[in-house]
């Protein structure tokens, strides 16, 4: 266990955190449970991120930035948190999404992380692994911030039919997955097809992928296996996965459609009538 006398900053992201924010806390004249108190947590969890033993939340970053005036110094760290809590090969993922203009995924089985809710990506994430199970949940969903940004990145996501029914974590944890889904439909910029069992045979075969389009880089296409990733930018596998994307946009069912479909499952499953904007009927 860490001890905040040996805390070293260079050691990770983790680490620097941990000790700017002792560093700024003790220069308030702030003992843990006071700053805990001002930004309504506990003085254990203030204690726990000081000394590196638990990840900090971009909303804690918030208002510690606030409570301590640091003119968001941790607010601007706690992305490089985050993003070195994922394993070592989906870190350059991390990047690409950040950065990207415009993303394009296929999932024929699994809800994207980027849609994800906690409690569902903490199912998957602990499926044959728990340990540090809370950092590795909180660094997944610290990712999907890139959605709420000013100028967000235009998100197109195909969806197997599968991914509906697939109960992952339990009935509450999936019904509250699919009306997070619905929550998209009138989104601008994030867009939700599935495509149906009945497309038969479709480009998408092989397995997820993603396409990362950017303002001035070259577009890079990305899939993974069971134990790491691979990103390219060859031209080659670039115009081979975007033709593959065209055709498997074209044989899902419209951004309405899917909604529709994605209601009437929550509905058959879970025995609650919902209203056009995914909220249960009174």
């Amino acid at each position: 266990m860490t001890h905040i006398n040996v805390l070293d900053p260079g050691a990770s992201p983790l680490d620097y955190y941990g000790f700017e924010l002792r560093r700024h806390r003790e220069a308030a004249g702030l003992t843990q449970k006071q700053l805990g108190d001002v930004i309504n947590y506990t003085g254990s969890l203030v204690g726990q991120i000081e000394t590196a033993r638990k990840v900090p939340t971009p909303e804690f970053s918030e208002r510690a930035d606030a409570a301590l005036g640091t003119d968001g110094l941790l607010s601007r760290l706690v992305s490089l948190v985050m993003r070195s809590q994922l394993p070592a090969w989906f870190q350059q993922v991390a990047e690409l999404e950040t950065h990207a203009k415009a993303i394009y995924i296929f999932q024929p089985q699994l809800v994207h992380g980027l849609l994800q809710t906690k409690a569902y990506a903490r199912a998957v994430l602990g499926a044959m692994n728990d340990s540090d199970l809370d950092n590795r949940t909180a660094a997944r969903i610290a990712r999907q911030r890139i959605l709420g940004k000013d100028n967000p990145p235009a998100f197109w996501a195909v969806l197997g039919e599968a991914v509906l029914y697939q109960k992952i974590g339990g009935r509450e944890v999936m019904r509250e997955q699919l009306l997070r889904l619905l929550s998209y439909e009138r989104h601008p910029r994030v867009n939700i097809q599935v495509l149906p069992y009945e497309a038969g045979v479709h480009a998408g075969l092989m397995g997820a992928f993603n396409v990362f389009h950017f303002a001035s880089d070259p577009t890079i296409v990305y899939s993974e296996d069971y134990e790491t990733g691979h990103a390219t930018a060859n031209p080659d596998a670039v115009d081979s996965r975007s033709l593959r994307y065209d055709h498997l946009q074209a044989a899902a069912l419209s951004v309405k459609d899917s909604a529709a479909l994605i209601r009437h499952v929550v509905e058959g499953r879970y025995g609650k009538q919902l209203t056009s904007d995914g909220h249960p009927v009174a």
